[in-house]
């Protein structure tokens, strides 16, 4: 019976942080505009960030779960090498405010979390799976709202680290 309960939360965690199987998304076109509700108490919207800051909008599966408390505590704990940058970073699900407030009260997040309970971007991005969640995909969207980088190979542990050498990668301004 163990085996069973073991094989089958193997196969729900692979299935569920799988990436879109495809996306019409491509390096270098235009990021979907959003408008989303914050852990903050604000909303924010991508296009009153164009032609003045660059933005990271981290996808993730679900609050209050293993992989995703792993990223959000590393964006926590190591945010300030992100804020090294000219960015602004978000992560992104499609939970409810409710949740996110909860999730973000517990890994004291210090930056916005965004709520997508309808879905709307999160199919705008193409990262909404089978499970009705999101995929764990990271985008880098530039100054010119146009997506300079997508990234879908998302180690929880080190995604302030990887984010910031991305952004190093990428040319993107320091303060």
């Amino acid at each position: 019976m163990n085996k069973i309960i073991i094989l089958v939360s193997a196969l729900l965690l692979t299935l569920f942080t799988l990436p879109s199987l495809a996306t019409d998304l491509k390096v270098g076109d235009m990021a979907p505009d959003f408008k989303l509700q914050a852990t903050n108490g604000k909303s924010y919207q991508l296009s009153h960030f164009r032609n003045r800051q660059a933005v990271i909008l981290a996808w993730y599966p679900m609050a209050n779960t293993r992989g995703c408390t792993i990223e959000c505590l590393s964006l926590v704990k190591d945010g300030g090498l992100i804020r090294q940058f000219d960015v602004t970073y978000f992560m992104a699900s499609v939970d409810p405010l409710k949740d996110n407030l909860d999730f973000a009260k517990k890994t004291k997040a210090d930056f916005p979390m965004l709520s997508d309970p309808s879905k709307e971007t999160a199919k705008a991005y193409d990262v909404l799976n089978i499970f009705g969640v999101a995929s764990r995909v990271t985008f880098y969207i530039d100054k010119a709202g146009r997506i300079a980088k997508i990234d879908d190979d998302i180690n929880p542990k080190s995604a302030a680290q990887d984010i910031a050498n991305a952004l190093k990668s990428l040319g993107m301004i320091a303060r």
